[in-house]
């Protein structure tokens, strides 16, 4: 089971760290994704991490300004954002598999409910 939480309300240029608690299972044998959807729009690939925390892996959208990490000992995943902008607005998902870490929604295996994140102008 994952559990999202974190999101909120922000003016853009500011930041937020989303997270996602997970449950169930042993968290260090999954990789885990971050995607978000907007309103009338396809879900999309946000941000990936190993299962190590070695590896990340971002959108072009994001790179530069959205930080992917987890922390094994605590079985969670996090999103920090910064330099929000208005187009991040979105209801955010963490998706977690245990041999996949790629921008395809279909290729993961268990999601959570995701999180409302709104970025004001």
């Amino acid at each position: 089971q994952l559990q999202a939480s974190g999101g909120g309300l922000v003016q853009a240029g500011g930041s937020l760290r989303v997270s996602c608690a997970a449950s169930g299972r042993t968290f260090s044998n999954y990789l885990m994704g971050w995607f978000r959807q907007a309103p009338g729009k396809e879900r999309e690939f946000v941000a990936a991490i190993s299962r190590g925390g070695g590896s990340t892996y971002y959108a072009d959208s994001v790179k530069g300004r959205f930080t992917i990490s987890r922390d094994n000992a605590k079985n969670t995943v996090y999103l920090q954002m910064n330099s929000l902008k208005p187009e991040d607005t979105a209801v955010y998902y963490c998706a977690a598999d245990v041999s996949y870490a790629g921008r395809a929604p279909s290729g993961y295996d268990y999601w959570g409910q995701g999180t409302q994140v709104t970025v004001s102008s």
